[in-house]
């Protein structure tokens, strides 16, 4: 009786939203496309790399190899339209792959943009907390450490800005292996600062909690100064051999700007190494340095007699220090 007088698309909307509400269990979506711009999506990656090397993997029916340029060995990871089940502390995570195909009036300006992929993570309403608090927390890390060992370190250097598209992030930096032999051992320099050095990277490496209850950025800044062919390049390949980093080599006369050198920034990779050679005379960092070189001038110009009261007695408190 009810179907004859409902049409079927309403009464497919009114079954779903009837699931929906009788259904004790929750959907987590988790699309290959961030909504930021200038963001990567780093959770799609995490999560597919975290699959492919679980053991819930080996129930899959479907999945997809990748080989990794230089890399010694294949990636596995989830096919589309597979699904797999993880048991994280007694609870069971279903994981499901999918993909959408554009509708026939959207135009796209590149392949990659042509299809969108997602996981689509399903559990019961009761684990809710421990999806939140714990298990989505330890994909991402356990992801992120999958892609640290199957990823061969390589050597970045930016494009000319003329070069980027819009739709493409790929065509940002380019890239190829890093083959250097230089290490630490190998290192010609004094033993007890070669030493310090180690130490100190070592304690950057394990320090990622300790930055975090500071409250500061999980970085480290170290500056190489000296003549050519004085071992910087080489003190720069062994830290990356150390540490088993990327290196991202920035070449500041290409940037025209400051939009364009966050973008740089933010198609870096985590625990990689950013080179910027020249950084004193390459660009000028700051209008304020600027100004600052012009007051110099005007200061050496001016006469003691001819300056302000403030003008004078810094003159004279700086006569006195010579």
């Amino acid at each position: 009786m009810v179907q004859e007088h409902i049409p079927f698309q309403l009464q497919d909307h009114l079954a779903a939203r009837l699931h929906a509400l009788l259904s004790p269990y929750a959907t987590i979506t988790i699309d290959d496309k961030s909504s930021h711009y200038f963001s990567r999506c780093e959770a799609f990656f995490a999560v597919e790399a975290y699959l492919g090397a679980s053991p819930c993997a080996a129930n899959a029916r479907r999945l997809r190899a990748d080989l990794a340029e230089g890399a010694d060995r294949m990636a596995l990871a989830v096919d589309d339209h597979e699904a797999v089940a993880d048991d994280f502390r007694g609870a069971t995570m279903w994981w499901r792959k999918t993909k959408a195909l554009p509708s026939a009036n959207v135009i796209t300006w590149s392949p990659r943009n042509a299809e969108r992929r997602s996981y689509r993570l399903t559990f019961h309403r009761r684990h809710r907390a421990l999806v939140e608090n714990a298990y989505l927390p330890h994909v991402l890390a356990e992801g992120r450490a999958v892609t640290v060992r199957n990823r061969q370190r390589r050597l970045f250097t930016n494009n000319p800005s003329a070069d980027w598209s819009a739709y493409d992030d790929a065509r940002v930096w380019s890239h190829v292996k890093l083959e250097h032999p230089s290490t630490f051992a190998t290192l010609a320099m004094d033993p007890v600062r070669k030493q310090e050095i180690i130490d100190d990277l070592d304690m950057f490496r394990d320090g990622k909690e300790y930055y975090a209850s500071v409250g500061k950025a999980w970085k480290r800044g170290y500056l190489l100064f000296g003549p050519p062919g004085t071992g910087k390049s080489t003190m720069i390949a062994a830290m990356a051999n150390f540490l088993d980093y990327g290196v991202y080599d920035l070449e500041l006369t290409a940037v025209k700007s400051n939009t364009e050198l966050r973008r740089l920034f933010i198609e870096t990779t985590g625990k990689s190494i950013i080179v910027i050679e020249d950084i004193d005379c390459s660009i000028d960092l700051t209008g304020k340095r600027k100004k600052k070189k012009k007051d110099k001038k005007k200061k050496k110009m001016t006469p003691p007699w001819a300056r302000d009261d403030d003008e004078e007695l810094m003159w004279r408190r700086d006569v006195t220090k010579s």
